[in-house]
């Protein structure tokens, strides 16, 4: 079995992140799911949520991913998504003003989203 698989996570508008991990761990329509390299085949529907990934080199990666899908065969996994944003790229105070709009306009994607954002930003 391989010690790493490849991670590619995409964006519908960039290459959000790609290197080689340990563990990757998202959110699907039927649960949260752990991939390691020498997982069985897959293909799932992303929900929204942090997607984790723990690289080759002992670090974290976080990314808030809202839909998409996940892909993995011969140790490549691909996270395909409709919107991802790393966590240090997210601007917490806006994210958490987003979150009050939302709730305050009963918008319960933006709501969705800007929780997913903060979410993102504080996990470990």
């Amino acid at each position: 079995m391989a010690a790493e698989l490849h991670v590619e996570l995409v964006a519908a508008d960039r290459n959000v992140w790609s290197g080689e991990a340990t563990l990757v761990v998202a959110r699907t329509t039927s649960g949260d799911i752990g991939v390691m390299p020498g997982h069985q085949p897959l293909l799932g529907v992303l929900e929204s949520g942090p997607v984790t990934i723990r690289t080759s080199d002992g670090g974290t990666v976080v990314a808030a991913v809202h839909g998409g899908f996940i892909s993995f065969a011969d140790n490549k996994l691909s996270l395909l998504a409709e919107i991802a944003e790393l966590a240090d790229e997210i601007d917490v105070q806006r994210a958490e003003r987003a979150l009050e709009r939302a709730k305050s306009d009963t918008d319960g994607g933006a709501e969705r989203r800007a929780e997913v954002r903060l979410r993102a930003v504080a996990a470990p």
